[in-house]
């Protein structure tokens, strides 16, 4: 899938600092927006977009490489480069939780990209049966590439955690669980369990994200799914936000930000989307309406969606169709381009910065424009109107 710049999403050079095991890099705060007439510096700044990093910049790491102060004048003489402006998102000082990453290509992994390159701590969870293989990967070096920063530096991921996010305590895990060799050796993960433990190890958070769902009989139309599979996927997939925010909003200081991930099937029929997974995702929207109510009163928590456009990956993979939705959405998008990881992760921190204060209870979309529209316009009887189209 080709990768496309998030233009105007700049961050400046990382601020490195030693800690007792292991060296950190703590990165900068990122730019929205950027204006300048300076040809170098726009070359600079096109080499930091948040959406990608050049390869070659791993070599400089610890490059001295400064950006130019950022500063705003209320007028400036026409005969002058106007310098870089733009309104930050800074999140140095704030810690996260995503839940739900097991791998290096989802939207979860993005997520805690782009709050890492705005300064956040990340911490995650991952389910029980993928924490060895995830971990592994980590330490050796597997997903070095996709770590990589706008600055060059490294994501760093402060820890992980087991979780499964079924459970809301260890009085609710079935023996058959409790005894599966695939949970063995790990302890702790269910969602109380966890949110004990960041509070025990960190204290407090700020940005919560629930990145998970599961549909075993995803595959199925809904007049064949059964009962057992329909609930199943409003457990993984829903009840499991509900739960994640109950358990960790005592934790969350004020004015933090939870998220989560909806699709499009939540309010628009996407055949082939089934085994009640489709009912898991309105379900998750309506959650986020009555959370943002409760949790905003309570402690000044915002709570917000994300409805993403189709991503090619693994768990995406799991519905058997999902390359034909990314060209469908390609085809019919009012922007025609694949959309990238990076550009959910950018929407997500946003919704966690304070630029986004005053946004709460909503679904954001970003799927190109998709859901916008009330048509597929590669529809044969739309030949004649001579809609232009973009080069696949």
């Amino acid at each position: 899938m080709t990768a496309t710049p998030a233009y105007g999403f700049q961050v400046p050079t990382a601020r490195p600092y030693a800690s007792s095991s292991h060296r950190v890099i703590k990165p900068g705060a990122a730019i929205v927006g950027m204006n300048s007439k300076d040809a170098a510096s726009a070359k600079l700044a096109s080499a930091s977009h948040i959406a990608y990093a050049p390869s070659f910049q791993r070599n400089f790491r610890s490059s001295s490489v400064k950006l130019s102060k950022v500063v705003t004048k209320a007028a400036a003489d026409s005969s002058n480069i106007k310098p870089v402006s733009g309104l930050p998102i800074d999140l140095k000082g704030k810690r996260a939780f995503i839940a739900g990453v097991a791998d290096d290509n989802g939207y979860g992994w993005a997520i805690a990209k782009s709050l890492a390159a705005a300064g956040a701590e990340i911490l995650v969870g991952t389910w029980v049966p993928a924490l060895n293989i995830f971990e592994s990967s980590l330490r050796r070096g597997k997903f070095d590439q996709s770590r990589m920063l706008p600055d060059g530096s490294l994501m760093e991921i402060t820890k992980v955690y087991p979780l499964d996010a079924v459970y809301d305590s260890l009085d609710n895990v079935p023996d058959d669980v409790k005894t599966n060799k695939r949970y063995a050796g790990s302890s702790n993960w269910t969602v109380q369990e966890a949110a004990e433990s960041v509070k025990q190890d960190f204290g407090s958070i700020d940005v919560l994200v629930h990145s998970l769902a599961n549909g075993p009989e995803v595959t199925k139309p809904l007049l064949e799914t059964s009962r057992k599979g329909y609930l199943a996927a409003i457990s993984a997939s829903s009840y499991s936000y509900v739960s994640l925010l109950k358990h960790f909003l005592p934790i969350m200081n004020p004015g933090g930000s939870s998220l989560s991930l909806t699709y499009i099937a939540s309010e628009r029929v996407i055949p082939g989307y089934g085994g009640g997974m489709s009912s898991a995702k309105a379900a998750l929207e309506s959650d986020t309406r009555v959370l943002a109510f409760e949790a905003g009163r309570k402690c000044r928590i915002r709570v917000n969606a994300i409805s993403a456009g189709p991503l090619g990956s693994r768990a995406a993979k799991a519905i058997g169709f999902i390359e034909k939705m990314i060209d469908y959405s390609y085809t019919n998008a009012p922007i025609q381009k694949e959309l990238t990881a990076d550009e959910v992760g950018n929407t997500a921190a946003f919704l966690a910065s304070p630029l986004a204060s005053a946004i709460t209870g909503a679904v954001i979309y970003v799927d190109n424009g998709l859901n916008a529209m009330g048509v597929g316009v590669d529809s044969p009887i739309f030949t004649e109107l001579n809609i232009p189209k973009g080069e696949h």
